[in-house]
């Protein structure tokens, strides 16, 4: 029985680093443009990991994904809305467009 809780314990901890690690996203606007970056904090790529922009009354203005570099670039929409990076359960970020660095209220 002392085996099988240490094996149950190793395998325990041995999952915890998987998942100590969180997302991030950040903004910012040139021009009429807004990119985003974004990953994880242990250096994982957010490639192919949905982000959306929405309006305030929930439309879905720009369904898109980051590419390779960890980035996406779209047109600055009208009107009030937020950036939602959504990797899963646990790993999602909202960033209101007050929180854009480069657009003010």
């Amino acid at each position: 029985m002392t085996r099988i809780a240490i094996a149950c314990a190793a395998l325990l901890v041995s999952a915890l680093p998987a998942a100590a690690h969180y997302p991030f996203c950040t903004c910012m606007a040139k021009g009429g443009e807004i990119t985003c970056e974004g990953g994880f904090s242990d250096g994982t790529s957010a490639e192919g990991v949905k982000l959306d922009v929405i309006s305030y009354d929930e439309d879905v203005l720009v369904p898109t994904k980051f590419d390779a570099a960890s980035k996406v670039h779209f047109p600055k929409p009208d009107g009030a809305f937020y950036i939602l990076f959504d990797a899963g359960p646990g790993h999602v970020v909202e960033v209101d467009w007050q929180d854009v660095e480069g657009l003010s209220p």
